[in-house]
């Protein structure tokens, strides 16, 4: 009779020693937390644009996590803005924490479309990018300034694309290989450019006539913007007018429009600039 009562009550006790124990590490973990939150990094998203893919981020990354920041490089699906843009949406709803939310050419139409109404992205960075207001889409802003040199009645090629009924849907755009090192990678190594060039991603033809119809994030969180004075697609003067609308911190640097691979040291100050200015 002894043993048993002995035993329920050892493990009685046994619980609330544990339970005791729980608490004072709960409070300990989130007294840690709590500090450790004041000192954690905002988390990194970069956004690729058209005719590339997340490997353009390569040496911004590596920086970048050198430095101490969690990076997430989006596969932007290039497949429309609604679309690419919901799909970076959800995304950044995995994402604990405050964020900075890097968009490179059409990616900069995409994050100023998904970063709306989100409170965690603290700061906006365009590269080389669009940066669209309501009603804008890549073509009306790609002709608002005169300068570019990707002419599309002889800079591109089109694949179609079926429905399964076979009817012509929509179309791929992709950038003439021969053309590609020109417009896009001027004094990136030939080698490079041509790798480039083979493993380019399209977009769809539509992307270029879809606008932006809601508020853009620009409006209500803060932004920076580095401009590539040599660059071929978007000129320099329209990017200028671009990140005035928009209150941009602007950097320039002598550039083409992939100047995340031509000079990664400039586009990565510029990001680590608005992740500690905002976070």
């Amino acid at each position: 009779m002894t043993s048993k009562k002995v035993l329920p009550l050892a493990v009685a006790a046994l619980t609330v020693g544990a339970l005791a124990l729980g608490v004072g590490s709960a409070s300990a973990s989130s007294a840690e937390t709590t500090q450790s939150d004041a000192k954690v990094k905002p988390t990194i998203v970069l956004v690729h644009g058209a005719w590339a893919d997340g490997s353009s981020w390569s040496a911004v990354t590596a920086k970048l996590q050198s430095a101490g920041y969690t990076v997430d490089v989006e596969a932007n699906p290039l497949r429309g803005l609604t679309t690419d843009a919901q799909y970076l949406r959800d995304l950044l709803a995995t994402i604990p924490g405050p964020v900075v939310l890097v968009g490179h050419s059409y990616g900069g139409m995409v994050t100023t479309s998904a970063a709306t109404g989100n409170p965690n992205v603290k700061a906006l960075v365009y590269v080389d990018a669009f940066i669209p207001d309501q009603g804008d889409s890549v073509g009306s802003l790609a002709a608002a300034v005169p300068g570019s040199e990707l002419d599309p009645n002889s800079s591109i090629v089109t694949v179609p694309i079926h429905d399964a009924a076979g009817k012509v849907v929509n179309a791929d755009v992709y950038i003439k290989p021969n053309l590609f090192a020109g417009l896009f990678a001027g004094g990136i190594p030939a080698k490079q450019a041509a790798g480039l060039a083979a493993t380019q991603r399209p977009l769809t033809a539509s992307t270029l006539s879809e606008t932006l119809d809601g508020v853009p994030a620009w409006q209500t969180i803060p932004s920076w913007d580095l401009i590539g004075t040599a660059d071929k697609v978007i000129p320099a003067a329209g990017q200028q007018f671009m990140a005035k609308r928009a209150g941009a911190h602007v950097t320039t640097v002598d550039a083409p429009h992939l100047s995340m691979i031509s000079d990664p040291d400039a586009v990565t100050g510029v990001i680590v600039a608005a992740a500690r200015a905002t976070c």
